[in-house]
Parts: C-alpha cells; sequence; structure tokens
C-alpha cells in the first residue's frame, strides 16, 4: 500500500498477504484524488471510509491534510492493520478506525457526526451495492457541499439518482460521484 500525495506521499506499508481485500490501485487512486479538488477541500475536512479495507483512502486523506476520519471496517484483522498504519504515521488522534458492520451504522444511531466527505469501497460481490449510494445519503451523515463516491463494478449506473455528480472510470474502477449541494443563500435585497 503506497501514500500518492500529500504529506506522507511514497510512504510504503506491507499489507499481510493473508487479507481478503481489493485495495483502489494507485492509478484509480491517484485520478481520483485529482477529480475531487474540483469539488472540495480536503484541507480540515472531515470524512468517512466506509468498507475500509487496507485503510488506503482513509490514510490517503489524512495525508491530503483532513482533520479527521473515521474508517470503518468489519473484519478484526484489517481493523487492526489500519490502526497500526495510523499509530507509525503517529495519526491515532486524527484517524478513528471503527470495527463495524456498514450497514448496521448507516441504519443506527441518530447522533452520528457529519462528514464533509465519504468513500464507500464496497466487495464488488456486495448483493446491496445498487441501493448503497441512497441508504449512504439519506442516513444525513454528509454535510451540505459536501462529496460522496462510490468505487463499483461497471455494470452499476447511479446516474439517474439525486445528486449524482458524475462517473469516472480507470482501468476496472469505476467511481460515481455524488455532491450534495450547498442551499442558496436567501438574497437579503
Amino acid at each position: 500500500m503506497r501514500i500518492i500525495g500529500g504529506k506522507y506521499k511514497r510512504r510504503r506499508f506491507d499489507v499481510p498477504k493473508s487479507f481478503n481485500a481489493r485495495p483502489t490501485t494507485d492509478f484509480a487512486k491517484e485520478n481520483l484524488f485529482n477529480v475531487l479538488q474540483h469539488y472540495i477541500d480536503l484541507e480540515g475536512a472531515t470524512a468517512l471510509d466506509l468498507f475500509s479495507g487496507t485503510g488506503s483512502i482513509a490514510v490517503e486523506l489524512l495525508s491530503r491534510g483532513a482533520s479527521r476520519v473515521v474508517a470503518l471496517e468489519q473484519r478484526r484483522e484489517h481493523a487492526s492493520f489500519i490502526r497500526s498504519v495510523a499509530r507509525e504515521l503517529g495519526e491515532e488522534a486524527h484517524l478513528q478506525v471503527l470495527q463495524a458492520d456498514v450497514f448496521r451504522f448507516l441504519r443506527g444511531g441518530k447522533h452520528q457526526p457529519i462528514y464533509d466527505f465519504i468513500f464507500a469501497d464496497p466487495p464488488y460481490r456486495l448483493r446491496e451495492i445498487a441501493q448503497l449510494p441512497e441508504l449512504i445519503l439519506s442516513a444525513g451523515l454528509l454535510r451540505e457541499g459536501g462529496v460522496l463516491v462510490v468505487e463499483h463494478p461497471q455494470q452499476y449506473d447511479f446516474s439517474a439518482l439525486p445528486h449524482f455528480a458524475e462517473r469516472r472510470v480507470y482501468g476496472s474502477v469505476n467511481f460515481s460521484l455524488f455532491a450534495l449541494d450547498q442551499e442558496p443563500s436567501e438574497s437579503l435585497g
């Protein structure tokens, strides 16, 4: 696992060979962050990384200036690995790792914080992928002006959903971006 940009650029972490994860490729990750520059300023942003896997996106967000990242990962060994990376970088205070089921997290709790950026990279065989963007957006976790990115297989088309902004394809990696536009401010004149 390699950090592409920011203050930890070029840092590498060895992911255990026993991991059953499909991390976002460096090529796709680099291109995604180039696109995100046009949507959101990550400096000081709060972020949620769903289905965190190796924590690659969570750590990339911290490297690029996010002030707080919550990484949600159900598998214990993956969550432990992400915590160890946070310790090695000295980012334990800024990277919170929750070992939890994403769907329970999204459906539970009414006092969850609101995020500027949410990234979801579910297992491609997950049956609920088709409902995932709507479930995330309806959970009330994304702040006005915030951005949601869902990584998904090619066969999914989310372009008809509310707040859909664009789809980017990098090899076999597909990203659908959703932008929660800020409400227009009322004119005082």
